[in-house]
């Protein structure tokens, strides 16, 4: 049996037992510290063989305000932010700190999750990098309030959404707008054949659509536009809070309105082709079904002439 040694303990200073852990002197330096005199490669100016698309960071966390149409109308959360731009052939690189210098300097009062404000920060951060375009992801969590069908009580239920805006000095902006968001499904061939019951799952539904130039955000919510267009055509909706009588209208109404993936994917479709601020439009619908150990899938992608 091994006992342990309580006894106090006379430790090395910290600098000596940062020395036992491999931490050395500095060793002595030659090149300037002055920014003027470094070198600079990445504004290297050679024929680098080819044009590159999209260069810039990504992963990139920070706060983000959203206004919304249902409750919470505003909500703080966190964006996952992506940004490039194209670079010449005779460019070697990009300025990696600028594209964090523009996101601070629109974060100090607050990163407003929003059309007008992201066109406004994508133009500017193509003059600051001193490139002819820039383009800029953002993906974010939104909140909305959802009540029981029958108690009325709420809670709050989640999608993951996202804006692209890409910015040309040439061509201006193009705009997309993302939604992915969880339904119950209940499958109809399940209902047809058994004596009762049907099985059902969770169903996961992405879209991504195209803006025309002409969108107005003040006038449309298109998160509220597309939260719908995946929510009404479930066999439900999901809830965060049920009370019994809720469940039992939950349950039958998903009965009442039994979906494949192949029609989620149409349903949502058809809602996306009326909506007349869109241009194009990518469905995805995806369950987890309940009965095997694959999932199911259907995509529909669609270009209004």
């Amino acid at each position: 049996m091994n006992v342990k040694d309580n006894s106090q303990k006379i430790l090395p200073n910290k600098i000596e037992r940062l020395k036992l852990f491999g931490s050395v002197e500095p060793g002595p330096k030659h090149k300037p510290t002055e920014k003027d005199k470094m070198s600079d490669l990445q504004n290297l100016q050679k024929d680098f063989l080819f044009e590159l698309d999209a260069v810039g960071i990504t992963n990139v966390k920070y706060p983000v305000i959203l206004k919304s149409k249902l409750k919470p109308y505003t909500q703080n959360s966190i964006g996952t932010f992506t940004f490039t731009s194209s670079i010449k052939q005779t460019s070697k690189g990009t300025n990696m700190s600028r594209f964090m210098e523009q996101l601070e300097l629109y974060s100090k009062n607050g990163f407003i999750f929003e059309l007008n404000t992201l066109k406004e920060f994508t133009k500017e951060l193509a003059e600051r990098l001193g490139q002819r375009d820039a383009t800029v992801e953002i993906n974010t969590t939104w909140f909305y309030e959802r009540k029981g069908p029958s108690s009325q009580i709420a809670g709050l239920n989640h999608a993951d959404i996202n804006l692209i805006v890409s910015y040309h000095q040439d061509s201006g902006y193009k705009v997309s707008a993302g939604l992915s968001v969880f339904v119950t499904t209940l499958c109809p061939c399940s209902k047809e054949i058994s004596e009762y019951s049907a099985h059902n799952q969770r169903g996961n539904v992405s879209i991504q659509v195209s803006l025309t130039e002409d969108f107005n955000e003040d006038e449309f919510d298109w998160k509220y536009a597309l939260l719908e267009a995946a929510e009404s055509n479930a066999s439900s909706r999901l809830h965060p809070i049920l009370k019994r009588p809720d469940e039992k209208m939950v349950t039958e109404g998903a009965y009442e309105n039994p979906r494949f993936v192949e029609d989620m994917a149409r349903l949502v479709a058809a809602d996306l082709y009326e909506l007349p601020y869109v241009k194009s439009f990518e469905v995805t619908c995806q369950n987890e079904e309940s009965i095997h150990m694959h999932d199911a899938i259907a995509t529909i992608r669609y270009t209004k002439e």
